[in-house]
């Protein structure tokens, strides 16, 4: 395992993070692709379908861009994420309010 901070959390490695969230079993194909139960790829941080339930359940908000990019918080606006896109700032948003700054992922992932 290898620690990395949710603020530099690429979009594999929080897929990877918000399923572990989630308790999605993920499974292993080539590249860390992961698919949920085998049926779908599960990324969140890229597929509105699987990302939109999140941020409309956690009552996260995402704010449009400026030059630094797309800005989300959490509904008590105690955590604050942004990221190039808004479901990655997002995802970002609730992976860090659901684990802290900070995580632990496997080495596979980096």
């Amino acid at each position: 395992m290898k620690t990395i901070k949710v603020s530099e959390a690429t979009k594999i490695q929080l897929d990877w993070l918000v399923a572990k969230i989630q308790g999605i079993d993920l499974f292993e194909t080539e590249g860390w692709h992961y698919t949920d139960g085998g049926r779908k790829p599960y990324q969140p941080s890229t597929d509105w379908s699987q990302g939109g339930p999140i941020i409309e359940r956690e009552r996260i908000a995402v704010q449009s861009p400026n030059d630094k990019g797309w800005y989300a918080t959490d509904y008590m606006l105690k955590t604050y994420e942004s990221g190039p896109t808004p479901l990655i700032a997002a995802m970002r948003c609730y992976v860090t309010s659901k684990l802290g700054e900070t995580v632990e992922i496997p080495k596979g992932l980096l």
